[in-house]
Protein backbone atom coordinates (compact mmCIF):
# COMPACT_ATOMS: atom_id res chain seq x y z
CA UNK A 1 0.00 0.00 0.00
CA UNK A 2 0.87 3.48 -0.38
CA UNK A 3 -0.19 7.43 0.73
CA UNK A 4 0.06 10.10 -1.76
CA UNK A 5 0.36 13.09 -0.38
CA UNK A 6 -0.60 16.07 -3.11
CA UNK A 7 0.19 19.49 -2.56
CA UNK A 8 -1.57 21.44 -4.96
CA UNK A 9 -3.28 25.07 -5.66
CA UNK A 10 -6.47 25.80 -4.01
CA UNK A 11 -8.16 26.38 -7.17
CA UNK A 12 -7.36 23.16 -8.52
CA UNK A 13 -8.81 21.18 -5.22
CA UNK A 14 -12.23 20.83 -6.26
CA UNK A 15 -11.10 19.40 -9.85
CA UNK A 16 -8.85 16.88 -8.68
CA UNK A 17 -10.64 15.77 -5.59
CA UNK A 18 -13.86 15.19 -7.50
CA UNK A 19 -11.85 13.21 -10.37
CA UNK A 20 -10.16 11.12 -7.61
CA UNK A 21 -13.48 10.10 -5.92
CA UNK A 22 -15.45 9.65 -9.52
CA UNK A 23 -12.46 7.23 -9.77
CA UNK A 24 -13.12 5.23 -6.49
CA UNK A 25 -10.01 6.83 -4.94
CA UNK A 26 -10.92 8.11 -1.27
CA UNK A 27 -9.28 11.71 -0.09
CA UNK A 28 -8.53 13.12 2.93
CA UNK A 29 -7.98 17.04 2.11
CA UNK A 30 -6.24 19.20 4.62
CA UNK A 31 -6.10 23.38 4.34
CA UNK A 32 -2.31 24.36 4.04
CA UNK A 33 -0.15 27.45 2.98
CA UNK A 34 3.10 27.50 1.22
CA UNK A 35 5.51 29.27 -0.82
CA UNK A 36 7.26 32.71 -1.13
CA UNK A 37 3.41 34.43 -1.12
CA UNK A 38 2.27 32.08 1.15
CA UNK A 39 -0.55 31.13 -0.99
CA UNK A 40 -3.51 28.93 -0.39
CA UNK A 41 -2.73 25.39 -0.75
CA UNK A 42 -4.60 22.21 -0.54
CA UNK A 43 -3.16 18.92 0.73
CA UNK A 44 -4.50 15.71 -0.24
CA UNK A 45 -3.91 12.65 1.14
CA UNK A 46 -5.01 9.43 -0.83
CA UNK A 47 -4.23 6.10 0.46
CA UNK A 48 -3.65 3.38 -2.69
CA UNK A 49 -2.87 -0.03 -3.62
CA UNK A 50 0.70 -0.46 -5.31
CA UNK A 51 -1.26 -1.09 -8.72
CA UNK A 52 -3.17 1.90 -8.83
CA UNK A 53 -0.76 4.70 -7.55
CA UNK A 54 0.61 5.25 -11.57
CA UNK A 55 -3.84 5.60 -12.13
CA UNK A 56 -4.05 8.24 -9.49
CA UNK A 57 -1.21 10.31 -10.03
CA UNK A 58 -2.50 10.27 -13.53
CA UNK A 59 -5.85 11.72 -12.60
CA UNK A 60 -3.92 14.09 -10.33
CA UNK A 61 -1.95 15.86 -13.33
CA UNK A 62 -4.55 15.92 -15.80
CA UNK A 63 -7.15 17.10 -13.06
CA UNK A 64 -4.70 20.39 -12.15
CA UNK A 65 -4.82 23.35 -14.32
CA UNK A 66 -1.97 24.64 -16.37
CA UNK A 67 -0.05 27.46 -14.71
CA UNK A 68 -0.41 30.83 -15.80
CA UNK A 69 3.69 31.33 -15.71
CA UNK A 70 6.05 29.12 -16.95
CA UNK A 71 8.56 28.55 -13.65
CA UNK A 72 4.98 27.81 -12.07
CA UNK A 73 4.68 24.21 -10.58
CA UNK A 74 1.18 22.63 -10.50
CA UNK A 75 1.55 20.11 -7.90
CA UNK A 76 4.46 18.69 -5.57
CA UNK A 77 3.14 15.06 -5.21
CA UNK A 78 5.29 12.52 -2.77
CA UNK A 79 4.48 8.50 -2.93
CA UNK A 80 5.39 6.95 0.65
CA UNK A 81 5.41 3.30 1.14
CA UNK A 82 3.04 2.73 4.38
CA UNK A 83 4.24 -0.28 6.59
CA UNK A 84 0.64 -0.82 8.41
CA UNK A 85 -2.88 0.38 7.43
CA UNK A 86 -5.81 0.07 10.43
CA UNK A 87 -9.19 1.68 10.17
CA UNK A 88 -11.29 1.75 13.44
Amino acid sequence: MKLIIAIIKDEDNDAVSKALTENEFRVTFIASTGGFLRSGRSTLLVGVEDEQVEKALEIIRTSCKQPDKSKEKRATIFVLKVDQFTQL
